[in-house]
């Protein structure tokens, strides 16, 4: 990683203790994995899933090696399937006995020209982002709704490409815009029982099996439009995510923040 400074990850404190997550794309070395862990850092249970039932499996045990087998459960969910989100959710309040926080990170980019696009991957790209956004946050609402003490969360996962045009982007720009909408009219409807709605959107946030798949003179460009002439680690949007889910944000709500320095 380039950069004049190197970022300095910052201990847990307690800011979301006794607080029960789900999370979901939770299985890798992404924002979503990087998530997990900072909240586990926090003092939460989580109840991580993922479409990679392997992975899944191999992560949840690694941290529940480190953090104790009763705060971590995991559950495989394909968001686009809406009986596997159901049961994820089912799986919540049996595995921990209430839902705090829902955070939607599973997505789908890609990149093809809009002339040559088939119909085929653009569904599939907005039915993974935006309605497995749309499928988890209903299920996650109606439970909250139901608790009406929950003081519930859900933070989802846009993109700065939701603001900005991007060549080839055209299927992944319109689901992050599509979930920032998303988000700011569920965030309306949930303040009737107390409940907050937020999302990150994060520019260029890499991690070690993505700079392994990318060119150098493409990691190189993208890095260049960053303010700190670096990409985001995973941990700091996961960062950002732990204060849209603790008591630090209690009244920000339909809100989009922007986890860079170049979202215009």
């Amino acid at each position: 990683m380039t950069g004049v400074e190197s970022p300095v990850y910052e201990p847990g404190h307690g800011l979301l203790k006794g607080r029960t997550a789900v999370i979901t794309a939770a299985a890798g070395a992404g924002i979503g994995g990087a998530t997990a862990r900072r909240f586990l850092e926090e003092g939460a249970r989580v109840l991580i899933s993922d479409a990679h039932a392997r992975r899944l499996k191999d992560y949840g045990a690694e941290l529940a090696g480190e953090f104790g087998p009763e705060r971590v459960a995991a559950l495989p969910c394909d968001v686009t399937d809406e009986a596997q989100v159901q049961a994820l959710f089912d799986a919540a309040l049996r595995e921990h006995g209430r839902l705090d926080v829902v955070v939607n990170n599973a997505g789908l980019g890609g990149t093809s020209a809009l002339v040559d696009m088939t119909d085929e991957q653009w569904t599939r790209v907005l039915d993974v982002t935006l309605n497995g956004t749309f499928r988890c946050t209903r299920a996650a609402l109606r439970l909250m709704r139901d608790a009406r003490d929950s003081g519930g969360v859900i933070v989802n996962n846009a993109s700065v490409v939701g603001w900005r045009a991007q060549a080839g982007q055209a299927h992944y720009a319109a689901a992050k815009a599509g979930v920032m909408a998303l988000t700011r009219c569920a965030a309306l409807e949930a303040a009737e029982y107390g409940v907050r709605v937020n999302a990150v959107a994060p520019s260029l946030a890499m991690h070690p099996h993505l700079v392994k798949v990318t060119s150098a003179e493409l990691l190189e460009e993208l890095t260049a439009r960053e303010a700190f002439g670096r990409y985001a680690e995973p941990w700091e949007v996961a960062n950002v995510i732990v204060f849209l889910a603790s008591g630090y944000s209690s009244y920000m709500t339909g809100e989009v923040v922007a986890v860079s320095s170049q979202h215009a």
